[in-house]
């Protein structure tokens, strides 16, 4: 029987991330939200708010990873792909969308952010196995375009993470179970890559930012999945 991984995993964060502590983290990012809309830089307002409040380096990380400008949450918001993908491709940040499907099975901390996008708090550095949850993640993945009509999944794993080489493997056998052309592609720089196209899958908000356009992908996964999700809400009213 394979070992269960709980990816992203961290004991601490039922109490960080209580309904109590959501509350303050909320209260926080309007603070922040208003320094940044006046040019203020995002990580020291989050320093500077996060020392007079006394928050951890895990919510100081939540709130960094889920706030944006207001402008930038708008441009997002107008480029985000939302209908049927009929003929279409999709260029997937491999290991942006799986690591976050792989922490959503594990029943971790999950993010729901300002720009509408779901993002973890895994902070894999760099380095990456394939766990008991990684297939599955695939699978996800896979169903969900054929659910869109995409015709054609590109997937772009980074060459300096560990383990790219099988995940790739893993992708295209997964991947051959459904009518779904897809190809994968490991890169040294997928950021660049991704940048400028459309029909992006990411939550990296560099890409999103300089997309042509995207697909929240995971969020519609979760949403279909995961309905239930008790998530780090940080998302904007």
């Amino acid at each position: 029987m394979p070992k269960i991984v709980m990816r992203g995993y961290v004991p601490g964060d039922e109490k960080e991330f209580n309904m109590e502590n959501i509350r303050l983290l909320r209260q926080v990012q309007k603070d922040i939200e208003y320094l940044i809309n006046r040019g203020y830089d995002l990580e020291g307002s989050v320093t500077f708010l996060c020392n007079r409040f006394g928050l951890s380096k895990r919510q100081r990380m939540a709130l960094i990873r889920s706030m944006a400008k207001h402008e930038e949450i708008v441009v997002r918001k107008e480029k985000e792909v939302t209908g049927l993908l009929t003929g279409k491709t999709v260029h997937i940040d491999g290991f942006n969308q799986i690591i976050t499907l792989e922490v959503a099975l594990s029943g971790s901390t999950l993010l729901l952010c300002m720009d509408g996008s779901v993002r973890d708090l895994a902070g894999l550095h760099g380095t990456y196995r394939i766990i008991d949850k990684t297939d599955m993640a695939i699978h996800l993945i896979c169903r969900r375009l054929l659910t869109l009509d995409a015709a054609k999944a590109i997937f772009y794993l980074d060459s300096p993470v560990s383990n790219s080489g099988r995940l790739k493997q893993r992708i295209l056998e997964l991947s051959g179970e459904y009518p779904l052309k897809a190809e994968v592609f490991v890169l040294h720089d997928v950021d660049k890559m991704l940048c400028g196209k459309e029909n992006i899958v990411t939550s990296d908000s560099i890409i999103l930012d300089e997309c042509i356009s995207w697909v929240n992908l995971n969020r519609q996964i979760l949403a279909e999945s995961f309905f239930d999700y008790s998530f780090v809400d940080l998302s904007v009213d």
